[in-house]
């Protein structure tokens, strides 16, 4: 074997070990699951495509032994799994947020379907964690939690027949992932010049944007909702890095300053 023909298969040989790395920064987020043995189907497809990461927003029923009997040798991924009180704290540190939906909402937000959004989230896997939203088993995602979202993810199936079991869903975006890891990870990706804020940080600019706009009479009070859904589609498009933020949360404090009723001259 010449050294050209053993450099390429010791790449080749390498590459599971580099799309390992990438799946590691990939976080599996199941919302409130309702059926423990939903939760142990999702650990062994998990486990299957090489993702490690589970975290529970308030399931229901964990642990449980159905999710173990489900499972089928992934207790690994049940033993490790994360038990979250709330969406904010399963975010905690992700640069990019998925989330999985099988309809379209009244409001549009980015979409990408599920080779897409895979092919990004190993672009960026590198750089920050990466989290894949997958909501209840009866409806899925809320609109609230959409918004949390920097793009919602579709896997195209039969428009008669489109319903996908919790694991099964879990199943087809892991493969993708591992598709897409194998494929980018002989790529040497320079880092961007950004460094996005994570979900948490967002979160808490969202909250002194509403409530400066309250502040500044710019926001109804009565009708806020449609305003932010919007404010947040625009911000969660633009993915601001910490300088960005620091910016913004100036620029929000200084108009919440320029509001408050200043004191005549009687006063001083």
């Amino acid at each position: 074997m010449n050294g050209k023909a053993a450099q390429d298969t010791r790449r080749q040989d390498d590459l599971p070990h580099k799309a390992s790395e990438r799946l590691r920064h990939v976080r599996i987020v199941l919302i409130n699951t309702t059926h423990p043995g939903n939760i142990g189907a999702t650990a062994r497809a998990m486990k299957v495509m090489g993702l490690s990461r589970l975290h529970l927003v308030t399931p229901k029923l964990f642990p449980h032994a159905e999710a173990t009997a489900r499972a089928s040798g992934a207790d690994d991924i049940l033993q490790h799994a994360e038990v979250n009180g709330s969406l904010e704290e399963a975010l905690e540190d992700c640069g990019l947020v998925l989330g999985t939906s099988a309809r379209l909402r009244s409001l549009a937000m980015p979409q990408s379907d599920a080779r897409a959004a895979a092919s990004q989230a190993m672009v960026e896997a590198g750089q920050h964690e990466i989290a894949i939203l997958f909501g209840r088993e009866r409806y899925g995602l809320t609109n609230d939690e959409m918004q949390c979202c920097h793009q919602l993810v579709n896997i195209p199936s039969n428009p008669d027949y489109s319903s996908l079991n919790l694991a099964q869903a879990v199943q087809i975006i892991g493969y993708e992932l591992r598709m897409a890891a194998l494929g980018s990870a002989g790529l040497q990706l320079d880092p961007p010049d950004w460094q996005p804020v994570d979900a948490v940080q967002m979160e808490r600019l969202y909250q002194h944007l509403e409530k400066t706009l309250l502040d500044i009479q710019f926001l109804n009070p009565a009708q806020p909702k449609k305003l932010m859904m919007r404010l947040r589609r625009l911000f969660n498009r633009a993915r601001p890095d910490q300088n960005e933020l620091n910016i913004l949360r100036g620029i929000l404090a200084a108009a919440q300053q320029s509001a408050k009723p200043q004191p005549s001259a009687g006063d001083e």
